[in-house]
């Protein structure tokens, strides 16, 4: 299943408003350009940088939009 059967037709209609709302300003939202990164230990005694990883947190339509093909 697809993203954009998830969506139904109001949704892909809200996205492709967004789309050309920010193709025409040439700006993207402040929301999608931040990004909250959040460090996670592989290890209980972690205190090197190596014994960490990490995941960054995004907007969920940013995702969808980055995932758009040109």
């Amino acid at each position: 299943m697809g993203i954009y059967s998830i969506l139904g037709e109001g949704g892909l209609k809200i996205l492709t408003k967004l789309i050309n709302t920010i193709y025409e300003s040439g700006e993207w939202p402040k929301d999608f350009t931040e990004v909250t990164m959040i460090a996670l230990k592989k290890q209980t005694q972690a205190t090197k940088c190596s014994d960490h990883r990490t995941i960054s947190l995004i907007a969920h339509t940013a995702k969808i939009i980055a995932k758009i093909p040109n």
